[in-house]
């Protein structure tokens, strides 16, 4: 029997849970948009409007780019557009059995991080060790939920303005 497709969460925070800023990232993190590239091609990503309005290239190469609004006529050339999660979600998978791949990503924004946190298997969390100025924060979520299966430090350098871990989280089974 083929595994599921797991739904995981992509995203990096400061220690005061800032995610953005002025529609942006509140720091420069080559290794984490380098670890970002690594761990997302070729798996179907999923993001909300002001997310995808926020890149800096339309779509994100080597990925399926999905993204969600509530304005039904809003147009994302390079990708897909949903008005309902659920259905988002599920594309997403049945691209990802397609292309045979075995995650999808949400990754971001705020709203989005908060009704997807409920229902996620896998979070990659980059830990920016750092307190930020910033204007989008990552949504509270019960850890005790996940149990860590992987952690790997950077340290602060040209690439990087700060420190930081990855911390791979898995929902633990009830």
């Amino acid at each position: 029997m083929e595994e599921p497709v797991r739904l995981s969460v992509i995203v990096a925070r400061s220690r005061n849970g800032i995610i953005g800023k002025d529609g942006g990232l509140p720091w420069k993190l080559g290794d984490d948009l380098k670890l970002f590239k690594q761990t997302t091609v070729g798996k179907p990503i999923i993001m909300g409007r002001n997310t995808w309005e926020s890149l800096p290239i339309h779509p994100l190469p080597k990925r399926q780019n999905i993204v969600i609004t509530r304005d039904w006529a809003y147009a994302a050339e390079g990708a897909r557009v949903y008005s309902n999660l659920n259905a988002a979600i599920q594309a997403a998978k049945a691209i990802a059995v397609r292309d045979g791949e075995d995650e999808v990503f949400v990754i971001g924004g705020q709203s989005l991080y908060t009704r997807v946190l409920p229902i996620a298997d896998v979070l990659y969390i980059s830990e920016v060790d750092a307190e930020v100025d910033g204007d989008v924060s990552f949504p509270d979520f019960d850890e005790s939920a996940f149990r860590e299966v992987a952690t790997k430090p950077f340290a602060q350098n040209e690439r990087n303005d700060h420190a930081f871990t990855l911390r791979v989280l898995e929902r633990i089974d009830a």
